[in-house]
């Protein structure tokens, strides 16, 4: 397996490197987010080890650049900060999992094979189905550049949708995943609310495929 690991600190980078090479890994080393983005575009790596604090470009905004080019190599940012916006920030951009300074290497050794068993699976953090755009994070929805206003259920909706773009969907499967569980469901709620969706994005993005269920389309 060979990683990237993109990392300012040359005594942290040296000892990580001589402990991956020791079990198994290859890995190749970059001390700036320039650097590291470069190789990252232009090598099939297996994963990538990414500290936040970068000269020349953030892992912020390293792993922003590699999601919006398509590349969805693992990621496991490595950062001294600690706050629940720092890991909620790395996540949201597209970073897989995210470890803080100081940290045991046998958990770093772990996180990293947890990656690997997942692969290089497109994760990406903006949802697209055609015009339609949504953002999980910022829970922002737009159609063909227009902003479009939803309702929390109307947005569960189109999320669970677009996670699952050209599939059919069965009522029950979206009751199952949209609604709570424990709540009084009226059984046409999914009709009532597959309505309000196709007049908010458009009836020809939201087929009604009969005696099945219904699909999102681009």
């Amino acid at each position: 397996m060979r990683l990237l690991l993109v990392d300012d600190e040359a005594s942290l980078t040296a000892a990580l490197r001589k402990g991956l090479t020791a079990d198994g890994f290859a890995v190749d080393v970059a001390a700036d987010g320039v650097e590291g983005l470069e190789r990252a575009g232009r090598e099939p790596y297996d994963a990538v080890v990414l500290d936040v604090m970068l000269p020349r470009l953030s892992g912020y905004e390293v792993v922003r650049r590699l999601r919006a080019a398509g590349n969805w190599v693992p990621v496991l940012m490595l950062s001294a900060k600690d706050g629940e916006h720092d890991l909620a920030d790395a996540l949201d951009d597209g970073a897989d999992d995210y470890l803080t300074k100081p940290f045991s290497y046998v958990v770093l050794l772990a996180r990293l094979r947890a990656l690997l068993r997942r692969g290089s699976v497109a994760r990406p953090a903006v949802l697209g189905v055609g015009e339609v755009r949504l953002d999980p994070a910022s829970r922002e929805v737009t159609v063909a550049g227009t902003p479009v206003g939803l309702t929390s259920r109307e947005f569960a909706l189109l999320e669970y949708l677009a996670r699952h773009a050209g599939e059919v969907l069965t009522k029950t499967e979206l009751l199952d995943h949209v609604w709570d569980a424990a709540a009084e469901t009226a059984p046409n709620a999914v009709e009532v609310y597959v309505g309000y969706l196709r007049r908010k994005i458009g009836a020809e993005r939201l087929l009604t495929v009969r005696g099945a269920g219904y699909r999102l389309v681009g």
